[in-house]
């Protein structure tokens, strides 16, 4: 099945869902269109911004650059390769996790691992950004009360 017949092939897995947004990035609408057609972009969803690295593997900067590639993965505030540094992304992701906050309504956002993980951090008061690892289409559901929750358990199948 080629891309373009792949559009809305999970759609019905939305249920009650009432946006639907996603990154700015192609990958990210591409994705998001899967499960329907109707796509907001969100800037905040951005990745982040990797500077010098950007497009780089971790495998090639542990070679090129391994000394303030450590100084980054153990200092969230630092940002050698001239980006955002770690605190600044979920700073930005907790700001739009903010105004969701008194958004009725079930939310379905498509972004990338980078944000998730921010998103992770920033609900769970954890300076563990690193030690999460999450993998292409995998599905978080967080949930707004009063408060921020993880909720484990079903995912988009089980939605609503």
């Amino acid at each position: 099945m080629d891309w373009q017949s792949a559009r809305g092939a999970r759609s019905a897995l939305l249920g009650g869902v009432s946006r639907l947004i996603c990154a700015p990035e192609l990958r990210t609408r591409q994705t998001a269109e899967l499960f329907g057609d109707r796509v907001e972009i969100v800037e905040a969803l951005r990745d982040c911004d990797f500077g010098r690295w950007r497009g780089a593997r971790i495998k090639d900067l542990q070679k090129t650059d391994p000394g303030r590639l450590q100084h980054w993965i153990v200092d969230p505030d630092a940002a050698p390769h001239g980006g955002e540094s770690v605190t600044q992304v979920i700073e930005r992701v907790a700001a739009w996790l903010s105004t969701l906050e008194s958004t009725p309504g079930h939310v379905i956002a498509v972004t990338h691992p980078f944000i998730i993980r921010a998103a992770l951090a920033h609900v769970l008061q954890s300076p563990a950004f690193n030690q999460i690892d999450v993998q292409p289409l995998s599905t978080i559901e967080l949930r707004f009360s009063g408060h921020w929750r993880l909720h484990l358990g079903d995912n988009l199948e089980g939605t609503r």
